[in-house]
């Protein structure tokens, strides 16, 4: 019956039912620096402390600092379990796991709407960080989707670091030269090629001009 299903057998009624009464997504986002692994992490801890089962995950792409943990900039870490793709988190969560944490969640593929929608559904608490923008400053990947499905989102800001302003933006960097807007999207990396910056010194030389389209439009 139902062989493999993530629900178990209620004994009182013998049908099947979520583990847990509600679930939910939360998002942590924003640019890099604004501390959103650190906030994953306190989060999770605090589930912890109120003896909840947690489960963490990261993707496998992101080798920086500690392999086996999700570490903040700040040197902050929390064990994990490093993640192919989308569907080896469905798979590896226990059924007794009751707050999923998943950081750098942009770099995983589309499936990961569907796992942490489901994840929710079986009554868990989802708990994701990730950037909201790539380096360009455009959406990143499936950000955008996530962030619309969440129950709760929380969009952090650095600290520019040419005037000290709010910095919204992550400023790639290449020889400490800006990176160009036909640059490869996706490039794992920290202080050495990264930068947080606000919307005015946020910089993407050959940039295409937004109002190009618009004035197409009106010839």
């Amino acid at each position: 019956m139902l062989s493999g299903s993530r629900y178990k057998m209620s004994h009182m009624s013998g049908f099947y039912a979520p583990p847990f009464p509600s679930g939910w997504i939360e998002v942590v986002c924003g640019s890099m620096y604004c501390g959103k692994t650190e906030e994953l992490i306190r989060r999770v801890r605090r589930a912890e402390i109120a003896r909840q089962r947690v489960q963490v995950f990261k993707p496998i792409v992101d080798t920086r600092y500690f392999p086996e943990d999700v570490s903040s900039h700040s040197g902050i870490r929390y064990r994990a379990v490093r993640a192919e793709g989308s569907g080896e988190i469905y798979q590896l969560v226990d059924l007794d796991t009751q707050v999923v944490g998943i950081d750098e969640v942009q770099f995983f593929d589309e499936g990961i709407l569907d796992v942490v929608q489901r994840l929710a559904n079986d009554g868990r608490r989802v708990v994701c960080s990730g950037l909201d923008m790539d380096f360009r400053g455009e959406p990143f990947a499936i950000m955008p989707r996530l962030l619309a499905i969440a129950e709760m989102v929380d969009k952090l800001t650095a600290v520019c670091v040419v005037c000290g302003g709010p910095a919204t933006r992550s400023q790639r960097l290449i020889q400490g030269e800006p990176a160009r807007w036909d640059d490869p999207v996706i490039q794992v990396g920290a202080a050495e090629a990264y930068e947080p910056r606000c919307r005015k010194h946020h910089l993407v030389p050959r940039q295409p001009d937004p109002q190009l389209p618009l004035l197409s439009a009106s010839l």
